[in-house]
């Protein structure tokens, strides 16, 4: 089958290859890939930035989001048939929707919302299971409460604004100009444009703030919560709950150093800090694909690519340019 692999850790190490179809293991389903979307993350794994902790061996099929049909169940397959439509984020290891087909472990799967088209679906996995995951598990929203999302045109930030007023908090949020609308019309109830005005001079009182931006944004951040407010980054540094999360207790000495002096500056300030990295799970898939489906939840997507523009769709990423999610599309199957 045709895929894309990462060949080695660097900016040029995504190429295009022939790999054979996976192996498809007791518990696994195998997909025909209709369509799979990028995210940030992507890139991050093609850079070995997660090397020391999710060990690839080279080379590897990339791609974390994926919608496509059941063409094969393993024997102790019970929730799945061939023919299923479906939506996925196969869990880290396990990765490689820039492919013809993917095995991916049934508790990763659920069948893809009845309302979204294959492009729609293969957007929202990764970044819909993240604003879950963050909002609701970690942060725990109650209704009411003040959320701060940066980069809200995005495709993480876009789903994030969305769950964040499900779940009934006030959602600020920080934008280009061009994008204020866009993110009004998201449910977006306060908009920083931050080509005219800093956040951090804007905002106080926020019990949540999710930042997808780095380090100057994490740190100003940390002065708009409110005492006791929690700071969730999705980009690092990883803190010692990651090491306990992948299993790895042993790197909590590693991961407390990376994240001591965002922690020392929120503990000061009387506020929290918290480094996420969503997990796959098939039956959140399956509650979201129900507020898909009723509405409460759209995707947002920027563009498409055909399959073998696939290193041309990621560097569109890298540069920035997207607003909202880029997907890659399968012939076979859209």
């Amino acid at each position: 089958m045709k895929a894309f692999v990462v060949d080695s850790y660097d900016k040029g190490g995504l190429k295009a290859a022939t790999l054979p179809q996976p192996a498809v293991g007791d518990h696994d389903v195998l997909v025909r890939v209709a369509a799979a979307s990028i995210n940030p993350l992507d890139k991050m794994v093609r850079d070995g930035e997660f090397k020391q902790l999710l060990k690839y061996k080279t080379p590897f099929a990339l791609g974390h989001d994926v919608a496509g049909v059941v063409t094969r169940t393993g024997s102790a397959v019970r929730d799945f048939k061939v023919g299923d439509e479906i939506y996925a984020r196969p869990r880290d290891l396990r990765i490689g929707t820039f492919a013809e087909y993917i095995a991916i472990d049934e508790s990763d799967v659920a069948l893809k919302p009845a309302t979204l088209s294959w492009e729609e679906s293969a957007a929202v996995p990764l970044v819909a299971l993240a604003a879950w995951q963050a909002l609701v598990d970690v942060a725990k929203v109650k209704p009411g409460q003040k959320v701060l999302v940066h980069a809200g045109a995005g495709g993480l930030g876009s789903t994030v604004i969305q769950v964040a007023k499900h779940l009934g908090a006030y959602v600020a949020t920080t934008a280009h100009t061009r994008d204020g609308d866009k993110v009004r019309d998201l449910g977006a109830d306060e908009v920083i444009d931050y080509t005219e005005q800093d956040f951090a001079e804007a905002l106080t009182g926020y019990d949540v703030v999710l930042d997808s931006l780095g380090p100057a944004s994490l740190q100003k951040s940390l002065t708009v919560l409110k005492r006791g407010g929690l700071a969730i980054s999705v980009v690092g540094p990883p803190d010692p709950a990651f090491a306990a999360q992948l299993g790895q207790p042993l790197l909590k000495p590693v991961m407390a150093l990376m994240s001591r002096k965002i922690r020392k500056h929120a503990k000061a300030l009387g506020v929290r800090y918290a480094f996420f990295f969503m997990g796959a799970n098939g039956a959140q898939l399956q509650k979201l694909a129900g507020l898909y489906d009723n509405g409460t939840l759209r995707p947002v997507l920027d563009r498409t690519f055909d399959f073998d523009e696939t290193i041309e769709a990621l560097a569109y990423v890298e540069e920035g340019r997207a607003k909202g999610k880029i997907v890659i599309t399968a012939g076979t199957n859209s």
